[in-house]
């Protein structure tokens, strides 16, 4: 049996029965976007409603992207969030002035300095590497980027915790974790229920999914890395 751990956090919660169906499959942390451009954003009410509904020692995490500072505080003021989450082009004073842990997200985009980058934010709780694509949203667009772009030597230097996202789901998160060892993963639409045409419902959490994603990251914690 491995003694590792990986942390999984369960993006773009927009309902209840979702955030508890992701806590009782033993999810580390949910994810709640406060930012327009994506069907997987609510507002503050429904936000503290689904807080409000976690058992304990679940984290609530708040997704921003380019937020002005105003409407940061205005969130944390009616929800009880622990992590703040910082997924555009935010910059580090932006991201540690609210007395509350962050996460920035890298976009992997070709030709980015991911030490470079990272060392800008080093006081962050965790760096999220996510894929990008232009013209997609920032997050969430249900496609993986080359995993060796994150080898042992990269994340050695790096000046925070590693968090893999980016296409993950059931079928592959295994192999992710294998080939990365991050400290955590994170899935958005890799757990949403499909629609009749098999398209994601962006929003809207498949319990059985869920249950599936955090059984094939355990499964992969019990073996060998590659």
């Amino acid at each position: 049996m491995s003694s590792r751990r990986t942390r999984v956090k369960i993006c773009g919660i927009t309902r209840v029965a979702d955030g508890l169906a992701a806590s009782a499959a033993g999810a580390d942390a949910i994810g709640l976007v406060f930012w327009g451009g994506t069907p997987r954003v609510i507002d503050v009410g429904r936000a503290r409603e689904i807080a409000d509904a976690l058992p304990p020692f679940v984290t609530k995490v708040a997704l921003f992207v380019d937020p002005q500072a105003a409407d940061v505080r205005a969130v944390l003021d009616a929800v009880p969030v622990d992590t703040l989450q910082f997924h555009g082009t935010e910059t580090p004073d932006l991201c540690r002035a609210f007395d509350r842990p962050y996460l920035k997200a890298v976009h992997m985009k070709d030709g980015v300095d991911l030490l470079e980058y990272g060392s800008l934010y080093a006081d962050a709780a965790g760096l999220l590497f996510d894929t990008f694509r232009p013209g997609d949203l920032p997050g969430g667009t249900g496609h993986a980027f080359d995993w060796t772009r994150l080898a042992p030597a990269v994340q050695a230097r790096l000046p925070a915790p590693v968090i893999l996202s980016g296409g993950l789901d059931a079928a592959n998160v295994g192999d992710a974790i294998r080939a990365v060892r991050p400290w955590a993963v994170d899935v958005s639409s890799g757990v949403e229920e499909r629609g009749p045409d098999g398209r994601v419902r962006k929003g809207l959490k498949d319990a059985a999914r869920i249950a599936a994603f955090v059984e094939g990251v355990r499964n992969a914690d019990d073996g060998p890395a590659l």
